[in-house]
């Protein structure tokens, strides 16, 4: 299994995991009318957003998509069936260091704000925190770049 950056030719399996999952579930329809569909992804590839996708024997397990411009994580979805395998987390870190690196300070998502989501847990294992409810009823969750500390023995 390896990491890379996605690629338009990734968007069909992109809508079959995001589709496909168990918990935060939308359809394709309540994925377009949210204006979420193939051709916006590929905007959002081509402009200020990025997406990785964990693969294996030529299939997508998993992926995250971030947009810079707006320092937010857009996506993280995994097929049910590799859940708990850690690959959710290595894409959030591939995600979190790339906005870090365009010099967002501060980065966000949003979730379900129900606490039995499964999600909701796993952001804040990884060290995100809540910082607000949204309009729409989602919770906000919030990560701070680290601070660059000086070498040990300075």
């Amino acid at each position: 299994m390896f990491i890379r950056k996605a690629t338009p030719a990734d968007i069909p399996a992109l809508f079959e995991i995001r589709t496909g999952v168990r918990e935060n579930h939308l359809s394709l329809a309540e994925l377009a009318a949210l204006g979420i569909t193939p051709a916006t992804l590929a905007d959002m590839l081509d402009g200020d957003g990025r997406g990785w996708v964990a693969e294996a024997s030529g299939q997508v397990l998993a992926f995250a998509m971030a947009n810079a411009a707006e320092a937010t994580v857009f996506a993280l979805f995994v097929r049910p069936d590799h859940e708990g395998r850690g690959l959710g987390r290595r894409l959030m870190e591939e995600a979190e260091r790339w906005l870090f690196a365009r010099g967002c300070a501060e980065i966000w998502l949003v979730t379900d704000s129900n606490r039995e989501v499964r999600a909701n847990g796993f952001y804040r294992r990884l060290g995100w925190l809540e910082g607000g409810v949204e309009e729409d009823g989602q919770v906000r969750f919030i990560k701070r770049r680290p601070a660059m500390g000086l070498c040990a023995g300075w």
